[in-house]
């Protein structure tokens, strides 16, 4: 799975560094949304675009990216991460490297893209119930696919048991024993909400998450550390092991196995990285049906954002937190809001 580094060893390269020397690097846009603003009460609701990112439908590839540098220039013997793409190429050249990895799409199809631009192997294990684009899409970038009709939390055994030899596995949730690439995917995502802040010059007042196992989640709580905005995790109903677990008061998992359009949200237990900054700092949680979401992404393509259902998950999320007297979590009149649109159609950020 790939060696860890010495404790203590900090790199010196932070990961929007290492994203900007990457083909295609841009922030993507933070489109306002007068509109909705209006309609909430609010002073300005904003929705960060993830649906073109560095050539990719989806966020993902931060993470992915970020994970695969610090792993492969670990297994190199480097102390710490490459500052570019190129100086990674060098420090793998010539290796056998296969990345293996479990999704439900985009981070498998991400893990792929750093593959073929890295001249290394990725396997890509997929649960069952997929549309057959995404093992397309996975296979367009050069990536072996391994389907199997286990659910998400299943398969991503499946792809743990298998590496061997010269496998590296970067997966984006974490189990006990296996925590420090789950780390390093949230770090890379951080690049996301960096754009955010120097775009609005400042943090916002509320932040609204789609959620599959809470990697992206952590990434905005772990983010937002000096001035926290609230954050709002949002999950389909049927796959809210976020809310679930914060009800109970601990990591609980719930059953999968209905179908959701927001297939990449559709992960039945916390990443074990994500759940304790989750438990200690989470604001609120809510559940959104596939109806829901689809109104949302009806919305939201009227005003020129091109999402899938799991990014336009934020929207219907806020429009539930709004609707309900009993939130805890009200923007008020002065209040900005960023929704994370973290992908475009047709597949899931799973």
């Amino acid at each position: 799975m790939g060696p860890m580094l010495a404790p203590g060893v900090e790199p010196a390269v932070l990961p929007r560094e290492f994203h900007a020397t990457l083909p295609g690097y841009r922030p993507t846009p933070l489109t306002p949304l007068p509109g909705v603003a209006a309609g909430l009460g609010v002073a300005q609701v904003w929705v960060k675009d993830e649906s073109e990112r560095l050539g990719l439908p989806a966020f993902k590839v931060l993470g992915a990216s970020w994970a695969v540098n610090r792993a492969l220039s670990a297994r190199a013997g480097h102390p710490g991460p490459a500052r570019s793409l190129d100086e990674l190429r060098r420090r793998t050249a010539g290796t056998a490297t296969t990345l293996v990895t479990a999704t439900d799409g985009n981070h498998g199809r991400a893990l792929a893209r750093m593959a073929r631009l890295l001249g290394v192997r990725a396997r890509v294990h997929l649960p069952g119930g997929l549309d057959p684009a995404v093992a397309d899409a996975v296979a367009g970038e050069g990536g072996e696919v391994v389907p199997t009709d286990l659910v998400y939390d299943d398969v991503g055994r499946h792809a743990a048991e298998s590496v061997r030899g010269d496998d590296v596995l970067v997966q984006d949730t974490s189990w006990p024993g296996y925590e420090d690439v789950p780390g390093w995917v949230v770090d890379g995502y951080g690049t996301l909400f960096a754009e955010v802040d120097e775009h609005l010059g400042a943090a916002p007042d509320l932040v609204v998450v789609p959620t599959g196992v809470g990697s992206l989640l952590q990434a905005a709580l772990q983010h937002h550390r000096s001035r926290p905005p609230a954050v709002l995790a949002v999950e389909p109903v049927g796959a809210d092991c976020v809310g679930r677990s914060l009800a109970a008061g601990r990591p609980v998992t719930v059953d999968t196995s209905a179908p959701t359009i927001m297939a990449g949200l559709n992960c039945g237990t916390v990443s074990a990285t994500a759940w304790p900054v989750v438990a200690q700092r989470l604001d609120a949680a809510v559940a959104v049906t596939d109806d829901q979401a689809r109104a949302a992404m009806s919305e939201l393509r009227a005003a020129g954002v091109p999402l899938g259902p799991c990014g336009a998950a934020a929207l219907a999320g806020l429009r539930v937190l709004a609707a309900d007297p009993r939130a805890t979590v009200r923007p008020g009149a002065a209040a900005v809001v960023v929704l994370v649109g973290t992908d475009g159609p047709p597949a899931g950020p799973g």
